[in-house]
């Protein structure tokens, strides 16, 4: 089956990830080759969306407009690489307050799928840690990890754990090249689930 669209996890796929979560455009640091891929993935002709837990929002910690404005300067960015951001979706909210957008719920590739026509059976989802999977699992995407996030080196062990057989990659980059291979063949087999 043919891939309608490609999900992307920000902090820890894209750029680097913060502790003390990302505040400022200063703090926002690319990931080696993450321009690139976007670029590589832009070529593909459907869109690229990102999907990000943003809590430092509902922390007090930074203000929405603020993490609108950093998205609008990777967007920038991509745009002079020659690639695109199609659209980003943003869970504001804490842990602890139990909204449906806040992955690993599906209610940012919901939105995103309502908004776009898109079928989430038929879409790939890249990220960086196991609510990642979970997430992708949730609305029923193909999931791709990248070891670039905080549980990079212990990925693989967390993933044995819960018995996930999918593929895991060093970044952001070999995760693009997997999806134009996909892409180019035409083998994106759709998931037994439907979609929450």
């Amino acid at each position: 089956m043919q891939i309608e669209a490609v999900f992307l996890d920000r902090d820890g796929t894209l750029n680097v990830e913060r502790a003390d979560y990302v505040k400022s455009h200063a703090e926002f640091v690319l990931l080696p080759g993450a321009l690139a891929a976007l670029r590589q993935l832009s070529l593909l002709g459907i869109p690229v969306i990102v999907v990000t837990n943003q809590s430092a929002i509902g922390r007090g910690l930074v203000a929405r407009a603020t993490v609108d404005a950093i998205h609008a300067y990777l967007a920038d960015l991509c745009r002079h690489s020659g690639g695109r951001i199609d659209a980003f979706y943003i869970c504001p909210h804490r842990p602890d307050e139990a909204c449906g957008c806040r992955k690993p719920r599906p209610g940012l590739f919901n939105q995103a799928a309502d908004d776009f026509g898109l079928d989430l059976r038929r879409c790939v989802f890249v990220g960086d840690s196991v609510s990642d999977w979970q997430a992708a699992q949730a609305a029923c995407c193909r999931p791709i990890l990248v070891r670039t996030g905080r549980q990079g080196a212990q990925l693989a062990d967390l993933l044995a754990q819960h018995q996930a057989d999918l593929p895991l990659v060093d970044d952001i980059g070999a995760a693009a090249a997997c999806i134009q291979q996909y892409y180019v063949a035409n083998e994106l087999a759709l998931a037994d689930c439907v979609p929450v």
